[in-house]
């Protein structure tokens, strides 16, 4: 029986550098980015699926291309007469990437719009994985009803994954990111945070405090990635520590948490322990950061 990997959120087009004063055009976005990676880890017995939102132009038309070429499903997208996708544009100084970005109105941001379709969608998964950034976009009033629905999915069995993937700049204040991201945790199985991101944000001096947070909030498992630094998890048995390895070469970091996230969740879903699935997720974030993009070739990766 195939059991179904759904992501939720927003793919973009993407304008990457390509060191040669151009910009290669491409579509990513951190649950798809994630969701892209995920399909060529896990077997064939998933399937992998996205719920978004695009328009019906040309565009919109390319990126459905995309996904369907990637292996990733496209029953749950929505189409919108009235909009069409985002974009951003990637600018990089010694492998650190800042983004310019052209999505106030995009169709993602309806995604939650239509509860029966989103509930239909839900219903469907048996994991659910959607990020800081799902909701972000979102316009405020739709969020409560979209974590209830995510909420009843999980009781219905689904198994939940989160990234609270911090991005204050698309919040309407810092305190209502804080307060959602923490409601969205507590309707999570699976954490996911960045330990600089929690830092910044809640004030967390450690990574122990971050798990901390999380698991008290009502999460089974929690991965505090830390850039070059250690992973830590928290499960049932108290927190443990992976220690990564060095990266000799770091060329953009565009993806490492999402991919990360991917080769972390194929491998847990599959059944592996906990540091073999952190050992994963690891791998794969050295081998993206090391490239130029979000979605790199995996034909040497995981």
């Amino acid at each position: 029986m195939t059991r179904n990997f759904l992501a939720i959120g927003e793919c973009m087009v993407e304008m990457a550098p390509t060191g040669e004063e151009t910009y290669r055009l491409g579509f990513a976005g951190d649950t798809l980015n994630t969701a892209w990676y995920v399909r060529r880890i896990l077997p064939e017995g998933w399937g992998v699926s996205y719920l978004t939102g695009v328009g019906r132009d040309s565009v919109s038309e390319e990126m459905l291309a995309f996904f369907e070429n990637a292996g990733i499903r496209t029953d749950f997208v929505q189409r919108d007469e009235e909009r069409t996708v985002g974009l951003y544009i990637i600018q990089l100084n010694d492998g650190e990437r800042s983004f310019s970005y052209w999505r106030s109105d995009s169709a993602a941001r309806q995604l939650a719009r239509d509860r029966a379709r989103l509930d239909a969608a839900l219903v469907a998964a048996d994991v659910i994985y959607f990020s800081g950034i799902t909701l972000a976009i979102l316009p405020k009033e739709q969020r409560g009803g979209f974590l209830e629905a995510v909420k009843t999915a999980r009781t219905r069995g689904a198994a939940v994954a989160f990234d609270p993937n911090l991005r204050p700049r698309l919040w309407e204040t810092v305190e209502a990111m804080c307060a959602t991201v923490m409601a969205a945790a507590a309707v999570s199985d699976i954490v996911l945070p960045s330990f600089e991101d929690e830092a910044t944000y809640f004030g967390d001096a450690g990574p122990v405090d971050t798990a901390n947070r999380y698991t008290e909030a009502g999460a089974s498992l929690v991965i505090v990635k830390n850039g070059p630094g250690e992973v830590l998890w928290q499960a049932d048995e108290g927190p443990r520590t992976f220690q990564v390895p060095p990266v000799t070469e770091v060329v953009d970091t565009t993806a490492a948490g999402d991919s990360f996230n991917a080769a972390f969740l194929a491998s847990h879903l599959q059944g592996a322990d906990l540091e073999t699935s952190v050992a994963a997720g690891a791998r794969l974030a050295a081998q993206v950061i090391g490239r130029r993009g979000a979605l790199v070739d995996l034909s040497q990766a995981v």
